[in-house]
This record gives C-alpha cells, structure tokens and sequence, in this order.
C-alpha cells in the first residue's frame, strides 16, 4: 500500500490508508494507546487498541521514533475533535504498526518555539532543531517564496541565469573568500561577493532583462541579520532610469506579498522616496522605520531611500564607495568627479522595510572614462583599474547598453515577513555568530598534508590561539 500524507486523510473517512512519519507523543489510556505522528504535511492522532495484534510492540515507541502505521480512517466523536489542526476530526485506527527507526532522547524539546535554548546546541543538532513547528513553516515559506519570485520575473520576461561561483577577486566592500587552485599553482579564485560585473556583462551580451537567485560569500563579522554565505534575489536590465527600476521593484514586492502575506497590510502605496539626507536628518537612519505603530507586526512599511553621496570617507580619510564603484555618478563631468567627489551623489537607491534594508541597486556606468574617473577618486592608478577591472572595461569597447538592477537580501526579506529577530531563524543550516557551521563542525583543521602541499599552502602560527585554529 502506498504511504500517504496525513493532511491527505481528511477526505479519506472510512478508508485504509498508511501513513508514516516522526511520533510527536505517546500517550495511554487505560488500554488504548494514542500516538500523534508527524509527517512533514502535519499532525495525526492514531489510536492503537489492544486487540491491535502490534499493540505489544506499539507500547515500547517513544517518542521521535520513526514508524509506519496502517489503518482505518475514522471520524472523531464531536467532543473529541480538535479544530486547531487540519486533521483534527479524523483519526486513524491502527490495524499494523511498524517502528522504521528508533532513536534516543533528543537534546531538546521541539514542543516549543525554541528561543528559549542554547544557541549552539539548537546549531549543533539543527537536524533535530527544524523538526519543530516553526521552522519547519519557515523553510516552506522560503521555499513559497522563491517559487512566486521565479514566477513572477518569468512572467516580466525575465531570464535566469547562473554565473560563476569561481570567480575573480575584486575590491567591491568586504572580504573576499579565497581558494586556491591547484592547476595554476599559486593563483587563486574567489567566491563572489554578488554577481554584480558577470551581470553587468550579460548586458553587453543583449539579455536585457536577467535574474538569478544567486549565492553570495563575504567574509565580514556576522551579526542577526547577515551571514558569511547568503542568497540574492539578483535582478539586472538594459535600457531603464531609475524610476523604471523603483516602479517595477515595488510591483514585484506587492505581488509577493498580496500572494503569500494577504494578512499583513502595507503601509503605504506607492513607497515614499526618502532622500538620504532626510533620512539621515530626520531618523539619524538609512534605514528608517515608517511604521505607524512598531509592535504591530502585520504592518509592512517600505520605502525607497535615494539621493546617497556617491562618495564617503572610511575611518582612515580615504574615499570609497557608497555603495559600489559601477555606479553610476550624477554626472559625466570627469572634471568635477575627480576634484568635488564631496558634491556627487549616485543614481543609487535601497529598498527599506520596517527599519530593515532588505534591497539596493543603481543605474551602472557603462561609460569607461567615468569608471575610470570613479576609481581614480578610490586611490587606484589607472594600471590598477585594467589589472581588476579590465575586462569589464574590455567588454563597454563592443557596445553597452544602459542598465541598472537590484539585489535583495532574500534572508533578511524572508526575516522581517515572517517575524523573526534573526536571520538564521530562516536558514536551514546557518552559521553561529563567529561563523562556525556546528552540524558539520566546520571550518575544519582536518585536511591532509598532501592536500595542502598541492596547492602550495602552509601553516602560520596562529596569532590568536584563543580563536582556534593552528
């Protein structure tokens, strides 16, 4: 007999049916025994009587064993159902039970929302840990989530494709991850930070509207909301300005939402645009929170933040980049780039939320001598530019059109719609806030010698010992 899901049983009454799954709870009464099973479409009360000719063997189940049970569907006595679940009015009668796995105590209840134990044990057993209610609903709604953004873009027109996760390093905010390569010896790839120049190079190539549903490494200090590895909702096209960008990214949201949230209401339509200035004036925030009452977590406040000095300078008075060095200026004047970078602002924009930046993009520059100009404000020597950038530079020589684009943090988004104060409460296998992955018990030391010798790589002394590693 075929297995079926226990949200399938509702319409089956009187039927003979198998179902499987994880034991949630096992109670007796008298001489008949309930176990609710949990399967990942939800929960089923199974009754095991004594004339079961398994009820000797049912009695030793525990529960997170996992078991098949076959038996009749009955309908529940009218003061026994349970509206809350699906299969509350059902139940099934067991006419055989068959323990599939045992399994020992677990290291924490699943009963609850799990806030209340030890980060790195939930992290360390994060199997165990997504068996609980709301992160499994999490992961489905992440997964909801994805599947309407695919259906959405492709609707617009848009085309997927993926770019290389062995990529070039180049300077574009935060760290890169290295690996080595072992064919060049002594050359190095790196993971990429976002897709940002192969996307801008698929505009050359005339696929004017792209997405991806990209990963992204940056190897910075983590904190709730960012992690060392993460997804990007990527999206890129050719010939539009920047209200084309902010009108179709503000369909997109609302249509994800109206689809997926219908109870939770958005504050205001069209998103206010809020200059950086009056952000930075009014809310001491680039990130301003709008909603009329924070508490309420049905309330969706977006926002367009706009306007952004192109430039600023970091902790050691040098210049650097808003936001990347692709964007493009206010204006073309190279002149007034490279000796007022103080008075340009960037054709750059961020799509905020509840006090969360969960968007950002710009207009690019496909115009070389600006680039060039841009970077020249960063500090870099023109060789420098060609030796990191040339390829770009090399491609704006065959014909570019006009483009611009946006990247959502799709875990942060995911975050904020679903209520969570953490990023990893949407992540299946997250990192710790030191960037460790506990189920895998990585980073790891264990690596051959010989592993290391074809690459070329040695050991330094570690600095910090109290850090771990060698």
């Amino acid at each position: 007999m075929k297995r079926v899901l226990t949200e399938d049983t509702v319409s089956r009454v009187g039927e003979t049916v198998k179902i499987a799954g994880f034991v949630s709870s096992v109670r007796m009464h008298g001489k008949i025994l309930f176990i609710d099973l949990r399967d990942y479409s939800g929960i089923m009360q199974t009754v095991v009587i004594s004339a079961c000719k398994h009820y000797a063997e049912a009695k030793k189940i525990r529960p997170e064993w996992v078991i098949e049970v076959t038996g009749k569907i009955n309908e529940r006595p009218e003061k026994m159902k349970n509206e809350s679940i699906k299969t509350g009015g059902v139940e099934l009668e067991a006419e055989e039970v068959v323990v599939l796995s045992e399994a020992k105590t677990i290291p924490f209840s699943v009963d609850t929302d799990g806030h209340e134990i030890n980060e790195e044990t939930r992290m360390k057993y994060r199997y165990v840990d997504l068996r609980r209610k709301r992160l499994n609903q999490n992961l489905k709604l992440r997964h909801k989530l994805l599947l309407e953004c695919r259906k959405f873009l492709d609707k617009e027109g848009f085309v997927e494709v993926e770019t290389p996760i062995l990529t070039k390093s180049t300077p574009e905010g935060a760290r890169d991850f290295l690996v080595p390569s072992r064919l060049h010896f002594g050359r190095f790839y790196a993971l990429p930070q976002s897709p940002q120049q192969y996307k801008q190079l698929l505009m050359v190539a005339g696929i004017e509207k792209y997405f991806q549903i990209a990963r992204c490494f940056r190897d910075e200090d983590l904190r709730a909301d960012r992690q060392a590895e993460f997804t990007q909702i990527d999206i890129e096209l050719s010939f539009v300005e920047k209200e084309d960008v902010l009108l179709f990214v503000e369909k997109m949201v609302t249509a994800l939402v109206e689809t997926l949230f219908p109870e939770k209401k958005i504050t205001k339509k069209p998103f206010p645009k809020i200059s950086y200035k009056e952000a930075m004036e009014k809310w001491k925030t680039d990130r301003p929170d709008l909603r009329d009452n924070p508490e309420d977590s049905d309330e969706l406040a977006f926002a367009f933040v706009v306007d952004f000095p192109m430039f600023e300078k970091n902790e050691k008075k040098e210049w650097v980049a808003v936001h990347h060095p692709f964007t493009k200026p206010d204006t073309e004047d190279l002149k007034k780039i490279t000796e007022s970078p103080e008075e340009i602002k960037g054709l750059q924009y961020d799509l905020v939320l509840n006090g969360n930046e969960i968007a950002g993009g710009s207009i690019r520059s496909h115009v070389p001598e600006v680039i060039e100009s841009v970077f020249q404000v960063l500090g870099y020597r023109k060789e420098e530019v060609r030796e990191k950038f040339g390829h770009l530079l090399e491609a704006f020589k065959y014909g570019v059109p006009p483009h611009g684009g946006i990247a959502f943090g799709f875990e942060r988004f995911l975050m904020v719609l679903t209520g969570e104060k953490n990023i990893r409460e949407v992540i299946a296998f997250p990192k710790t806030g030191d960037g460790r992955e506990l189920t895998m018990g990585t980073p790891s030391a264990d690596i051959e010698k010989s592993q290391l010798d074809e690459l070329g790589i040695k050991y330094k002394k570690n600095p910090n010992p109290k850090k771990g590693g060698l």
